[in-house]
């Protein structure tokens, strides 16, 4: 059969001479390999780019250029090859069947990268399109064979001839194959899986070319004279059209490899922004819960703050007046002792309703903790104030059924006037608070407006500060106890928080609730926690020398002393002169304090984890911090509040809160302790929940050093406060260990540091 001049499926003729000094250049074979190998595994990156793309415009670039990879790495490889080819005859090849067989080589690339865009392959799919696709090729080999020139008929053998197709077709399916397969995936293993199946793929082209011209035999027709070769520029025109196809392929891939890399940046910040919603939403959840009271569905304090805030902003004191109510309940701690914390909580939640009822609608109630409540109203006169507190104590009055008890409650009132009394919420607060005072150091049930008398308690709150400004200085009455925290993990004591208090020679021990405050007010706080952090290290390196060389010490840090530069300069001093190593300090530092000044606060805590010493934030969810500056922050450590235990485990809402912020916590590599912990079942829904460490009278109140060495002591004769593996606690330790604490229940949960 003759095709284009090429005699297919046809015998020798019997005249003629047959040209058999034929051979190829070794070097031309190699490049040709090459340059397949370069244009397959182009191909397989852009069939991977085209499934991973979701624009049809982008899906249609990447067809294109994957199918002109392939086209040109086939053509090319062919037409080098043919250069390679060496026999003693003048060749040189028609331009036009050139140009053909490029095209069909484009035409079959088109062909194989439509295939790979098929969103589901079947059998018959892979067999229909490497037929078409093997066909092609086949058909683009004897075209580019027909371009060549020689004054010599080509004959094939059948066999072979029949061969090469099917190395074609088999080549074809292997490569629809491999390029489906390789669309997904990543990683070394993936990327050398696929640098084999390219070398696969163009060997198989290589066989085909190969097979193809072994199949091929060069006859010289008996009257045509042999014209000899005059020229041989093959190695340079191969070399040209190696490096053109080399080039292109390489540029594809670096264009598939920066499309990757792009995508995988669009991916990690979709990811990225999916997890701060989410953080968001849950800091909008954990702000709301932080914000409103979850036994009685009041404003919480800090919710008071805020919107008492907001409000005093509004007015104009010249014509608006407001009254702020202070309310404690008479006698409440005589209920929780005689009928239980349940009994006292129901009690609470009828007395709100009580004090709700007896408001208006636009007042605002606040519930502060424990059984103060707060009231904010406005009004023209202060007899509407009166009035208003007297609604409230007659509708205290009224008879409660509770516990099968029929009882009658009473409140005590103190009052403070906008703008009389004060301009800012820390006066007006502050003033009430005096004025309440008075109302219970006069029998309780009877209501106090605040006035200039009252203010000898101011007195006392300046004298209290001289007394603190001469302790720091003479370093006389202050002294530091220590609350261990435990690792739920080992069952034992790993930290130590040191916790200040205050050896008054009139008041007796004070807590710091009684002069922290004066402190943060007059400039002292610096100098206290300083005072706290030096003799935290001291007493550790001491517990040091008698075997306790695992412990760590916390020591709390104000929100002032966060904003001095010197503070990494004093931590290292501090360690230094007491021998610790930096591991074994950890820093406490608030929500709020870390809000003030964002880029010089990351800056300094840097500097100072840079040492090697730990960071915690404590009392976690309190604050009004964004979480979206949590992730800068160089933490180690996140101090659940104990606020959010309260209620836990019999309230849904705060279970569901300390779950959230453990997660979110771990997600961010941090370790979480939980302060509060008074009861065995808040101990189990902490440890069943992932919790790394516990605080709380139900494990040990704050003792000091004297005291510490024994209670440690006695802790190591122990197996363990808590097993370690188990979610509960080992037979008869809890009451023990409460009872050689002196712990009690219903003990006050008033945070004993600063």
């Amino acid at each position: 059969m003759d095709w284009l001049g090429l005699q297919l499926f046809t015998e020798l003729p019997v005249t003629g001479r047959i040209v058999i000094d034929c051979r190829h250049e070794p070097l031309l074979v190699l490049i040709a390999f090459a340059v397949a190998s370069a244009a397959c595994f182009a191909t397989l990156d852009m069939a991977e780019r085209q499934s991973h793309t979701e624009l049809r415009a982008a899906q249609r670039q990447w067809r294109v250029l994957g199918a002109c990879c392939l086209a040109g790495g086939i053509w090319a490889m062919h037409f080098i090859s043919m250069l390679a080819f060496q026999a003693p005859v003048e060749m040189h090849y028609d331009v036009s069947l050139t140009g053909l067989s490029l095209l069909i080589a484009l035409l079959v690339a088109w062909l194989a990268m439509n295939s790979l865009d098929r969103s589901e392959m079947r059998p018959q799919h892979y067999l229909q399109s490497a037929l078409l696709i093997g066909l092609g090729i086949v058909i683009m080999h004897f075209v580019g064979m027909a371009a060549l020139q020689t004054g010599a008929q080509q004959y094939y053998q059948t066999g072979l001839l029949l061969s090469s197709a099917v190395i074609a077709l088999l080549t074809s399916l292997v490569a629809l194959l491999l390029a489906r397969y390789f669309r997904n995936g990543s990683g070394t293993l993936h990327q050398t899986m696929k640098y084999g199946a390219s070398l696969i793929m163009a060997s198989g082209i290589v066989a085909t070319h190969f097979t193809a011209m072994s199949a091929m035999t060069l006859v010289i027709p008996a009257d045509t004279a042999l014209r000899l070769p005059s020229g041989d520029n093959s190695l340079q025109l191969g070399l040209s059209i190696a490096f053109i196809t080399l080039l292109i392929s390489g540029s594809s891939i670096s264009a598939a490899l920066a499309d990757k890399k792009l995508q995988s940046k669009e991916d990690d910040l979709r990811r990225y922004g999916v997890l701060l919603s989410q953080l968001d939403q849950a800091r909008e959840s954990l702000q709301q819960a932080a914000h409103y009271d979850a036994l009685t569905n009041l404003v919480n304090r800090r919710g008071f703050n805020q919107i008492f805030a907001e409000r005093l902003a509004e007015q104009n004191p010249g014509e608006h007046r407001l009254a702020v109510m202070f309310l404690d309940i008479d006698h409440f701690k005589r209920i929780n002792d005689s009928l239980g914390h349940d009994a006292g909580d129901e009690l609470l939640k009828v007395i709100a309703n009580h004090i709700k009822a007896a408001t208006r609608s636009h007042d605002l109630v606040a519930r502060f903790g424990g059984d103060e409540f707060c009231v904010v109203t406005s009004l023209n006169n202060t007899d509407e104030a009166r009035h208003l507190a007297q609604r409230i104590m007659q509708r205290m009055k009224e008879p409660i059924d509770l516990g099968g008890r029929r009882m009658v409650m009473t409140t005590s009132i103190g009052i403070s006037i906008y703008p009389d009394d004060g301009l800012t919420t820390e006066e007006l607060l502050k003033h009430a608070d005096l004025a309440l005072y008075q109302s219970k150091g006069s029998g309780r049930n009877s209501l106090h407006f605040f006035n200039s008398s009252l203010k000898s308690r101011a007195s006392l709150a300046l004298q209290l500060e001289e007394e603190l400004r001469l302790a720091l200085l003479e370093e006389r009455g202050l002294c530091v106890h220590y609350q261990p925290i435990f690792d739920l993990r080992t069952g034992q004591v790993a930290k130590l928080e040191a916790l200040v208090r205050w050896q008054h020679p009139l008041h007796g021990l004070m807590g710091p609730d009684r002069f922290i405050g004066i402190a943060e007010a007059n400039g002292l706080i610096v100098d206290l926690d300083l005072w706290v952090l030096r003799h935290a290290c001291q007493d550790l390196a001491r517990l040091q020398q008698h075997g306790f060389t695992s412990l760590k010490v916390t020591v709390n840090c104000s929100a002032v002393t966060l904003g001095h530069e010197t503070l990494p300069n004093e931590v290292e001093v501090a360690l230094f002169q007491a021998g610790l190593a930096p591991r074994q300090l950890e820093l406490e530092v608030t929500e709020n304090a870390l809000m003030g000044d964002i880029e010089h606060t990351v800056s300094l805590l840097k500097r100072i984890r840079g040492q090697g010493v730990g960071l915690s934030i404590d009392d976690f969810g309190t604050g009004y911090s964004s979480l979206a500056y949590l992730k800068r922050l160089p933490l180690d450590v996140l101090k659940i509040d104990r606020t959010f235990l309260q209620d836990v485990p019999g309230s849904l809402k705060d279970r569901e809160i300390i779950e959230a912020i453990i997660a979110m916590a771990h997600t961010l590599h941090l370790e979480v302790v939980s302060e509060g912990v008074e009861t065995v079942e808040q101990h189990e829904f902490l440890a069943s929940n992932g919790c790394d460490y516990l605080q709380g009278y139900l494990l040990s109140r704050p003792v000091p050093l004297s005291e510490l060495r024994s209670l440690l002591d006695q802790l190591d004769r122990q197996e363990s406060v808590f097993s370690p593996c188990c979610d509960t606690a080992l037979p008869g330790s809890p009451d023990l260990f409460a009872d050689t604490l002196g712990y009690r229940a219903g003990a006050s949960t008033v945070r004993q540091g600063h």
